[in-house]
């Protein structure tokens, strides 16, 4: 099922054969979306003159994303909230399908997003339930610990995390009420950086990317193995790109 933004460019655009002629590519690219990649908001907005924050509200609309963020940083951001959100619980059914129709392109991370599709696919909410509690929660402690502080050091609630939380105050990022995970957690170092990425808050270090490795490799893994080479590839991008002279 088409978002209302796609439906609005296709409708200005005269269908999706003119839509996919008017930002040069082929009409099954435009016909698989179920909602416009972050990467081809821009591209869209000037084809069709149908604002940015009509096209993808929840990156451009709302207060959710700065009108200044361009489009690999609204995909980078999409990239750290994806990660945030199935490292912080089991994906339910509707997020299920919903990874199901993601698309990849012939790079190491389009071929994780098909793979992770594939995966999404194949399995059942209930089944997933059950993989996320062994891996993370499990009778005492799960199979990983997804915790900055245990990766870098080996113990919980180390230095790692006292430095995370100078760096979070000095951003004026604040721990949300009732929140139980300490901020070192992998889906709160996620959704961290979606929101620097994304301009919603204004850099304390990105998920462990050993922990997606781990996860890959995880024996209770089968859905999340997807998640953790998603997570290895995209967290090695970004840290080479960190590393780049500014």
């Amino acid at each position: 099922m088409r978002d209302e933004g796609l439906d609005e460019a296709i409708r200005v655009a005269g269908g999706v054969g003119a839509l996919a002629r008017k930002i040069g590519i082929s009409q099954p690219s435009v016909s698989n979306w179920a909602r416009i990649p972050a990467e081809r908001v821009l591209s869209v907005e000037a084809a069709t003159g149908v604002s940015r924050t009509i096209l993808r509200p929840d990156l451009y609309g709302n207060g959710s994303a700065s009108e200044g963020v361009d489009d690999l940083d609204a995909g980078r951001a999409q990239e750290y909230s994806l990660l945030s959100a199935l490292l912080a619980r089991a994906p339910d059914r509707p997020l299920l399908e919903r990874l199901a129709t993601l698309r990849g392109d012939a790079s190491p991370l389009g071929l994780a997003h098909a793979a992770l599709a594939e995966a999404a696919s194949r399995t059942t909410s209930e089944r997933v339930e059950r993989e996320y509690f062994d891996l993370f929660i499990g009778l005492g402690r799960g199979e990983l610990l997804p915790y900055g502080s245990y990766y870098l050091t080996g113990f919980l609630h180390e230095r790692p995390l006292a430095r995370l939380r100078k760096d979070l105050d000095k951003l004026g990022i604040e721990r949300a009420a009732g929140q139980a995970e300490p901020e070192d957690h992998a889906a709160i170092l996620c959704e961290i950086m979606a929101g620097l990425v994304s301009g919603r808050f204004q850099t304390p270090p990105g998920a462990d990317r050993e922990l997606f490795a781990d996860l890959e490799q995880a024996e209770s893994a089968n859905f999340y193995r997807g998640v953790g080479a998603l997570g290895r590839l995209f967290v090695n991008i970004e840290t080479d790109a960190f590393a780049l002279p500014t």
